[in-house]
């Protein structure tokens, strides 16, 4: 190992030195982001990005700073190579920070677009609201939304690990623009709410053996069960989806899988998602166990002449039929499911049905014809629930839709945002009274 030169040591120095005075000009987002007050992101989520990327940036100077006591030393220059190499990691985990806080800085930008920041602020108290059940058998993490291309929404959930290190510390959910504004978006975003419910409650680990149960009981349709096992994690996100708002959950996914006919038969076990055709029909059979209704049959029926499933071409080993077999048994698996989070109650009992069964929801609908007020009084998706089961019913016309969500999703960032400012103001009141004169 050849020795460092001195000037092999000033290098290496000026370039870690050079690393601090670019960490130094990483602000936090809230001295540098400008934004309608409504567009903000909620106190929850700014404060646990806040603390995670400044922490990231503490520990990369910790770092830094020993790296140059390191050099100053007589062992730091004993070689060159070794110095470079500990520099070269330094450089990695600098641009792991850079990426975090990219990432976090790509969806807090958007909410200074006029309207779209807060349409997004909207979601945020929407996805809350999602996550949350009344049982409280969880502590929910805080979950912010951004838009991007594509007509597929993505999740990246709460407490996964970062590439650079360090786990999220908010869910971050990726939403089609061009689901925006209509009661398609609540089944994509709550679809990806459910990724994160499932993973709270522990439910993609407690359903697999029951279904490698059945396929093990059930020999005649084992391939079925096989591919219900592996495509279980977008199953628990779609039943998420249906029970929490209803038939505009089904009817949006079938505007989201409306793909070229070879797309939408395809199956695979390497994919965790559903063969679209099949997808469509389980949120309907889904839907009807939870809140029977003629219309889900209606979509299902609608789905099938759009797809004839003779036309999916040949099957040879009748996979398409088993998994229509299978489906009602599936269905009840997973409503009936009773998973260790949740104390004994079952998934068809945990989400609380009662809010959004048809009735309930054409009852406030119709009430809100003459009460328009009592609207905004609603919970978020309950409102979304009754939007949804009025498009089915054909009472409201996407126009009029897009119109009643904008004025809902602006309602609910604005009072989300009086509503943390009134918990600031009444938080510094009770410190001034506690504070010594």
């Amino acid at each position: 190992m050849s020795p460092a030169t001195p000037f092999a040591i000033w290098l290496l120095e000026q370039e870690a030195r050079a690393l601090l005075t670019r960490l130094a000009r990483i602000k936090p987002f809230a001295l540098q982001e400008t934004m309608l007050p409504a567009a903000n992101l909620l106190p929850q989520s700014q404060m646990a990005i806040e603390a995670f990327l400044t922490a990231g940036r503490i520990h990369l100077r910790t770092l830094v700073n020993e790296f140059l006591d390191w050099l100053r030393r007589p062992e730091g220059r004993q070689g060159a190579e070794e110095s470079q190499r500990m520099f070269a990691m330094l450089r990695l985990r600098f641009n792991a920070v850079l990426t975090q806080f990219d990432l976090f800085n790509d969806v807090i930008t958007q909410r200074s677009e006029h309207e779209t920041g807060v349409f997004l602020s909207g979601l945020d108290v929407v996805s809350a609201d999602a996550l949350r059940l009344r049982g409280r058998y969880f502590e929910a993490p805080p979950v912010i939304c951004y838009l991007d291309r594509g007509v597929g929404a993505a999740i990246r959930r709460a407490r996964t690990r970062f590439p650079g290190g360090g786990s999220s510390p908010v869910a971050i959910i990726r939403v089609p623009r061009e689901r925006m504004v209509g009661s398609g978006i609540a089944s994509s975003l709550v679809h990806e709410v459910g990724h994160q419910a499932a993973a709270l409650l522990g439910l993609v680990d407690s359903l697999r053996p029951a279904l490698r149960q059945m396929a093990a009981s059930d020999t005649p349709h084992a391939p079925a069960w096989e591919l219900w096992e592996r495509w279980i994690s977008e199953i628990v996100a779609d039943f998420w989806s249906v029970a929490r708002v209803g038939i505009g959950s089904t009817a949006g996914l079938m505007g989201v899988v409306s793909l070229p006919r070879a797309f939408v038969f395809r199956m695979s076990a390497n994919d965790p998602h559903p063969a679209p055709w099949i997808r469509v029909k389980l949120s309907a059979a889904m839907g009807n166990a939870l809140y029977p209704q003629p219309h889900w049959e209606r979509l299902s029926q609608a789905w099938e002449s759009f797809y004839p499933p003779d036309a999916a071409g040949r099957d040879p080993a009748g996979i398409l039929s088993m998994l229509q077999r299978t489906m009602p048994r599936l269905v009840s698996l997973v409503l009936d499911h009773r998973p260790p989070a949740l104390g004994g109650v079952s998934l068809r009992e945990g989400v609380d049905t009662a809010e959004i069964r048809p009735g309930r929801l054409r009852r406030l609908l119709a009430r809100w014809r003459t009460a328009p007020e009592e609207m905004y009084r609603t919970r978020p998706i309950v409102a979304f629930a009754a939007v949804g089961q009025g498009r089915a019913d054909d009472r409201i016309s996407p126009e009029e839709e897009s119109v009643v969500l904008g004025k809902l999703l602006t309602h609910w960032a604005l009072r989300s945002t009086l509503q943390a400012a009134a918990g600031c103001a009444q938080g510094a009141l009770r410190s001034a009274a506690g504070a010594p004169s």
